[in-house]
């Protein structure tokens, strides 16, 4: 009786944990996310302006998470970088987060997952005590997280871009108010480790 009560609270338990949790990235999640990105967004996406920005860079500090389902494997990613969103009217750089990628598994896409993933991402920025997020991408979707073109209008990304996807929220008011220019990386710098040669 007991091995049918311990089948039946396991099954109970599975059905109750939650489809997915949100995490900090690991180290140990490079290889899963870097699948997941290629299976997502296909082999162009390291010829998007946002790439240019990022590279050799690290995400800000605390802003790399991701969604992991219950046995524990990465089933979407989101990171943001520092960077800075031009210059103000007084020519003082303005430092902002730049957001992306932001993708889901295929095989997980409906579920509220990004969604839940956004809202996580930015309530950390806020926690850090960020002024502005900006993004490339669909407008229709990250309306609905306060994203908006006209935020980052006088703002332009190095290399090709589409003005109207180019959003931008302010995570404290005012903060993006009169900028204007190039947004710039800013953040740390990805150490590479010294090449051996072999003689």
């Amino acid at each position: 009786m007991a091995a049918v009560l311990d089948v039946v609270r396991a099954f109970f338990a599975s059905q109750t944990a939650p489809a997915f949790v949100i995490d900090a990235e690991t180290p140990a999640d490079v290889v899963a996310r870097e699948a997941l990105l290629d299976r997502a967004m296909g082999p162009g996406r390291r010829k998007k302006s946002s790439e240019k920005i990022r590279k050799d860079r690290l995400p800000a500090e605390g802003l790399a998470l991701v969604a992991r389902d219950r046995q524990g494997h990465v089933i979407a990613t989101v990171r943001l970088w520092n960077v800075e969103a031009g210059v103000s009217r007084e020519g003082h750089a303005i430092d902002a987060l730049l957001l992306g990628p932001l993708a889901v598994d295929p095989a997980h896409e409906g579920k509220g997952i990004g969604s839940a993933l956004m809202r996580a991402a930015m309530l950390e920025a806020r926690k850090r005590n960020h002024g502005a997020i900006l993004l490339v991408g669909d407008a229709g979707y990250y309306e609905r997280f306060g994203f908006f073109a006209q935020k980052a209008q006088h703002l332009v990304m190095p290399g090709p871009f589409a003005r109207e996807r180019f959003l931008a929220i302010e995570l404290k008011a005012g903060w993006l108010e009169g900028a204007a220019g190039m947004v710039v990386a800013s953040g740390r710098k990805l150490s590479h480790a010294p090449r051996r040669h072999v003689a």
